[in-house]
């Protein structure tokens, strides 16, 4: 029994010291790896990188408005009674001064006319006798042959033809006028923008037919608050853009002479360019519609940066500048101005100098929101860009691991 026990005894001692190796084996390996791995740091992120640059950039005035006809004609009814007879033009058709719209049914008219001509006819005839027998009363009236009173009565009757041909002339012209009007044509030209006639329908004096866009101009009316007001002259240019992206030069051609009481704001008119000369601008803009418009105000001088460098956290503008170390510092910043160039959105550094990023410093463009101050980064680098060759890496020393043993 003792020999059992002391057997055992032996078997637990080099069990605790085959363990005490192992665990001195795996302390002593390990340390070159962790000093290894603290020694090659590695690249939070590869990120691209732009320059801070110095760009022209204009001044601009953002205002909304309602796009609207320049001027609205309201082409009526002159005729009252009669039947409209054929429509020739519909909403969205584009007519030329003098062009005609509609007809009314001409033929009560036409037979007024006819009337009226012959009693002028008639009232020529009996003009003509009229003046025949009063030139005959003239010549009689030194010989004495008729009386005084009948001479006279030649000389009224005479005067009496004549005021009777001019009412009847001017009879034809009113039957000629009322028979114009039974023919609607365009006061200008210009595109039809409502349609209220019916064929068939019976009109009375003044009804409104059509409206027309003059000219097919349209304006932008902006709101533009009372401080802003002061900034806007006539003739300045603006670039208006519709709900759809499509953007109109423009022009200012008035400027309200009174501000609204309620909302403080005044209304500025913005010529556009007529309808007609694009499809597109046609297609866009149309009367009623809401659009927004920018007011250049003039330009300078600004440091910019791409608008996909600006990385907003807690309400703040930040960038991250890039080192020599190929380490990133975050900069706080403010941005204003906003410009389009070559399709990508550029934006200016109010505070460039003094946040220490002035033009030629490279900031993070990619990537940058996922940075925090003091990352390791890696510039990225073009499939297209050539490639230095390859250098042999250095060998590290070779690092043992215990192999598990088994006791039989």
């Amino acid at each position: 029994m003792r020999t059992t026990q002391k057997k055992s005894w032996q078997l637990k001692v080099c069990l605790s010291y085959l363990y005490a190796s192992l665990m001195f084996g795996v302390t002593v390996n390990a340390a070159p790896v962790d000093a290894s791995a603290k020694a090659t740091a590695k690249p939070a992120l590869t990120v691209s990188v732009a320059e801070v640059r110095s760009n022209s950039m204009s001044s601009k005035l953002v205002a909304n408005g309602s796009v609207a006809a320049w001027q609205e004609a309201i082409i009526g009814s002159e005729s009252n009674g009669l039947r409209i007879e054929e429509l020739l033009v519909n909403v969205g058709d584009v007519v030329q001064r003098g062009q005609l719209l509609a007809a009314f049914a001409s033929e009560s008219i036409k037979a007024d006319v006819a009337q009226a001509r012959a009693a002028l006819v008639e009232a020529e005839a009996t003009a003509a006798e009229a003046v025949s027998n009063a030139d005959r009363a003239r010549g009689l009236q030194a010989s004495g042959a008729i009386s005084k009173q009948q001479i006279g009565q030649y000389l009224t009757s005479e005067q009496t033809a004549k005021a009777r041909v001019a009412a009847m002339k001017a009879t034809l012209d009113v039957q000629l006028l009322r028979l114009k009007y039974t023919r609607v044509v365009a006061p200008d030209g210009g595109i039809i923008s409502a349609r209220l006639a019916t064929v068939g329908a019976v009109t009375g004096n003044g009804a409104e037919l059509f409206r027309l866009i003059r000219q097919g101009r349209l304006e932008w009316r902006a709101e533009v608050t009372a401080a802003e007001l002061s900034k806007i002259v006539i003739g300045m240019e603006v670039n208006v853009i519709a709900p759809n992206g499509v953007q109109a030069k423009a022009k200012v051609r008035a400027i309200g002479p009174t501000v609204d009481a309620q909302t403080r704001s005044g209304l500025v008119y913005v010529d556009l360019l007529p309808a007609k000369e694009s499809k597109a601008f046609q297609t866009a803009f149309k009367p009623g519609m809401f659009a927004r418009g920018d007011f250049i105000l003039g330009s300078s001088e600004a440091l910019s940066i791409p608008q996909q460098a600006v990385v907003v956290r807690d309400g703040f503008n930040y960038v991250f500048k890039l080192n020599s170390d190929q380490r990133v510092t975050q900069v706080k910043v403010q941005t204003g101005r906003r410009m389009l160039v070559a399709g990508s959105e550029l934006v200016e550094l109010i505070n460039g100098v003094q946040a220490g990023v002035p033009a030629g410093t490279k900031i993070v463009t990619s990537g940058a929101g996922f940075l925090n101050d003091g990352d390791l980064v890696k510039l990225y680098v073009p499939t297209s860009a050539p490639t230095s060759a390859p250098t042999s890496a250095p060998t590290s020393a070779p690092v043992t691991t215990p192999t598990n043993s088994v006791i039989k």
